[in-house]
Order: C-alpha cells, then structure tokens, then sequence
C-alpha cells in the first residue's frame, strides 16, 4: 500500500495532485504547525500573463499554532476572489467549469477554521479531476507530538500497511532513503514533469495553482497530466 502525506495548501500547483494521485492514502496535514509564508493560504495565478497571488486569511496566523487549530479571518471576502478569478481567466475556454468548481468550495461552511476548508477543496478537486485516492487527517491517527516528522510517518506506513511513502522533491532534503528502508518502507520522491499547455498570449507560465490548467484544459486532459511525473529512488 502506497501511503502520502501532506499539508494541507490552498489550490496547490499540479505536483501536489501528482502525489496524491500516485498513493492509495493521502492523509491532510493538519496537526503540523501552521507555517507563515507558505502555501497553507495562498498560491499563484495568472494576471495580465504574469503569476500573481491568490490567498485567503487566516486570523492571528501563528507558527505557534497547529494548521487544524487555526481560524479563516472573518475578512475574507470570497465574492471578491471569485471576481478577481474572473477577471483572470474569463477568456478561458474552461472558465465555466472552473469556476462553478471554486464557487461550490467557497459556499462550503468550514465553521470557520481553515483545515476544514481546505481539506473540502481538496477533496472537490479530486472528485473533479477523477482522483480516486482515499482521503484521511493525520489527526486521525494521534501519536507522541515529542517525536521528528520521520518517526510519525513510520508510525502512520506500520499502523496504515503502508510499504511505500511517496513525497514532493522537497523530502528529499527531510527524509534518508536508508532510514525507511530499515524499517521496511521503501521511500519515492515524485519528480513532477511541468509540460507547458495553452495559456494566453506570452511564454508559458509554470507552476501555478492548479486553478490555472483547469482553467486552460478539459478535465481530461488534467487527469492525464496527473501522470506526467518520474519517480527519485534511492541508489
């Protein structure tokens, strides 16, 4: 079993849906540490053929506080960021869809706290692009909070069965190939493969939310996108 765990990050660039694609479980973050300037709340799109940010707030945003303990500011205006989206991408030629697809997470009723939001685009995101991996919370699974991130996800992969993990590049700088394979998990990083597709007019911009391909592609051609990865293993 194929076991991947991430942060959970609002509207994240196509890598992050490679990976979860790629795994039979993918658990939501949400008992890490809130991590400022990071993609927890915010992500690029494309304005006037430049990437541009598209965030949310959160309310005392504090690297002191877990992810699932944090709360949406009261200030989000989210008719504001689905006109700002239209704006964008209102030349589109998949805008409606897209946009029916943001407008149905903006309306969802989080009671507030951010982790529920996002785990819900998450999942809206997956039901869209036809991914059909199972989605959990690692705080689900509850376990001495003293213990390094590597000891916490050898404790998920022998509680889940999981004999592989799989991550984004960054692990690579986390994780030692030698230490999970001790333990009897084999450990893969996705080396995601960004092939350009239509945009607007200008060069092509990489690595934006994944709003951005929606936006520019038939659903079926983002699913096949989700495959367009290698895998780093170790030596």
């Amino acid at each position: 079993m194929i076991l991947a765990a991430n942060q959970p990050y609002f509207f994240p660039y196509l890598g992050y849906w490679q990976l979860i694609n790629a795994a039979d479980v993918f658990l939501v973050a949400d008992n890490l540490a809130y991590m400022r300037k990071s993609w927890i709340n915010r992500n690029y799109i494309l304005i006037n053929g430049k990437p541009e940010w598209f965030r949310i707030q959160v309310e005392d945003a504090s690297s002191f506080r877990l992810i699932m303990d944090t709360r949406l500011s009261e200030k989000n205006d989210f008719g504001h960021l689905l006109r700002t989206l239209e704006m964008a991408y209102h030349k589109a030629p998949y805008f409606c869809g897209g946009m029916d697809l943001v407008s149905s997470i903006f309306t969802f009723d989080s009671k507030g706290m951010l982790c529920p939001f996002l785990e819900n685009s998450i999942r809206k995101v997956c039901s869209y692009l036809g991914i059909e991996t199972v989605i959990g919370r690692s705080s689900d699974y509850p376990e001495d909070i003293n213990y390094r991130r590597e000891h916490s996800l050898y404790y998920l992969c022998g509680l889940l069965g999981a004999d592989t993990y799989i991550n984004l590049p960054r692990g690579q700088a986390l994780y030692d190939f030698a230490e999970f394979g001790r333990r009897g998990i084999r450990l893969r990083f996705i080396d995601p493969v960004l092939n350009p597709y239509p945009q607007f007019r200008g060069e092509f911009v990489p690595r934006l939310s994944i709003l951005d391909a929606i936006m520019f592609n038939p659903r079926e051609k983002v699913h096949d996108m989700l495959s367009e990865f290698n895998y780093v293993d170790g030596a």
